[in-house]
């Protein structure tokens, strides 16, 4: 064969091998957009969860107006993240920031890297998750004008810059130091796959500062007329639960953020798995102490799906850095943690309609310091948990005390204010007749 046939192979075998590699690439974007947009589509189904829970949570009276303060949060909180929030988590500077991203404002250059486009979708979803943790705990007696006040600053301030700070790569509780190692002030990178801490954690620590701000409803806590204010719809809190905990399949899952490999594929299967767990024994410690321990021994399907609701939520933090074994234990402290918080803030008469705090802001808690104890490092899954010599522990710690303290001095310049100048708690006679009647129309949620 002569060289100048030879030449030509040689030629159609590199024209082949450059065909061959657009293709692999064009897959592997196209897996990675499917995979996150439906991520994104399962997180954002979530609000139907969100709303179906807290509707039931409330009296008939009020149906309307927290399903009005959802769609606020959503509405408001995708808008949020599209002028600021996005922009002050992900947008990057020439010179980094390790505390506010900067740049990309209203989608700016999105279309010269046309993939940020499902990354701005996909963490917007969870920008709207953390305003609707607060609204639960705020029912039945909050103005919708000063809620939403709150919001628009939650959802462009106080959750983006948590985001950069644990997200972004670029923030001092996880970024990349001159030798290429992932770190944070505090030592090792903090570490949170899905959000424990930087969705669940900012949004139950502005759940409690909101029930203690604006005030218990009128007359919760008095003896004669406790009972009156049960949840008029137990169905629909199961219903939500069910929709809120399919949802956390796409919002733990798919926060691999990328589909096109079998070590993420497998990563994937891991958090659903622990995903699965964690849930169920959380949700049956609850449903047994309430059943034989606490008062009135009865038993609670409501306490069950908040039981539930926080073995979710402690396990979103560590679901791809633990075993299976330890997202049970994992399930099984956050039972037990939400069953005495929510004890806790009854005796302390904190009016916290659906337990928010109890569940998303302890339980974030706990799932953020649950990490810095459990995960081999061995297991090359990323753990580096002190129970086995590691030390993540003490980023953890810092972690979750820098996300408490900012979202608490956020809240109480924004809430107190509010509260003080009449923006914010509804007045008695709009409690006695319930908000439905005084401001939407129609008047009832039901016919």
């Amino acid at each position: 064969m002569s060289s100048a046939n030879l030449t030509d192979i040689d030629v159609q075998i590199e024209i082949a091998k450059r065909r061959l590699d657009t293709i692999q690439a064009d897959y592997t974007e196209s897996l990675d957009t499917i995979w996150m947009m439906l991520g994104s589509l399962l997180v954002f189904f979530m609000h139907s969860g969100f709303s179906l829970l807290e509707a039931g949570s409330v009296r008939f009276k009020n149906a309307q107006n927290i399903l009005a303060k959802n769609l606020v949060v959503v509405t408001i909180g995708f808008l949020c993240w599209y002028v600021l929030g996005y922009p002050l988590a992900f947008g990057f500077l020439d010179k980094t920031n390790r505390f506010s991203g900067g740049s990309e404002f209203f989608l700016d250059g999105f279309f010269d890297d046309k993939a940020k486009f499902r990354f701005w979708l996909f963490h917007g979803t969870f920008c709207a998750t953390g305003g609707t943790i607060v609204s639960g705990a705020m029912a039945e007696r909050t103005k919708l004008r000063g809620f939403g006040i709150f919001i628009v600053v939650m959802t462009s301030l106080i959750y983006p810059l948590v985001v950069h700070w644990g997200w972004s790569g670029q923030g001092f509780l996880n970024y990349v130091d001159n030798n290429g190692n992932s770190v944070s002030v505090f030592g090792p990178a903090y570490l949170d796959f899905a959000g424990s801490g930087v969705v669940h954690l900012v949004g139950g620590t502005a759940a409690l500062w909101g029930a203690m701000i604006v005030g218990p409803r009128k007359e919760r806590f008095d003896e004669e007329t406790s009972e009156d204010f049960d949840g008029h719809n137990i169905p629909f809190c199961v219903l939500g639960t069910f929709f809120l905990w399919f949802g956390w399949y796409g919002f733990n899952p798919c926060s691999t953020a990328s589909m096109h490999s079998k070590d993420t594929a497998y990563t994937a299967g891991l958090v659903a798995v622990n995903t699965t767990l964690s849930p169920c024994v959380s949700g049956l410690v609850v449903f047994f102490l309430r059943a034989k321990v606490t008062e009135p021994k009865r038993l609670d399907v409501g306490g069950f799906s908040n039981g539930i609701l926080a073995g979710l939520v402690a396990i979103t933090a560590g679901c791809a850095f633990v075993k299976p074994w330890e997202s049970v234990i994992i399930g099984l402290v956050g039972g037990l943690s939400y069953q005495g918080c929510s004890l806790l803030l009854k005796r302390l008469k904190v009016d916290d309609v659906v337990d928010a705090f109890a569940v998303h802001g302890v339980n974030g808690l706990w799932g953020v310091l649950a990490l810095g104890l459990f995960g081999n490092p061995e297991e090359g899954i990323g753990g580096n948990g002190s129970l086995y010599g590691g030390n993540q522990l003490q980023a953890q710690l810092g972690g979750g005390f820098v996300i408490i303290i900012w979202v608490s001095a956020w809240s109480l310049l924004l809430l107190y204010p509010l509260q003080r100048f009449g923006l914010l708690r509804l007045s008695d006679k709009f409690q006695d007749k319930g908000a439905d009647i005084m401001e939407h129309s129609p008047a009832k949620a039901y016919a």
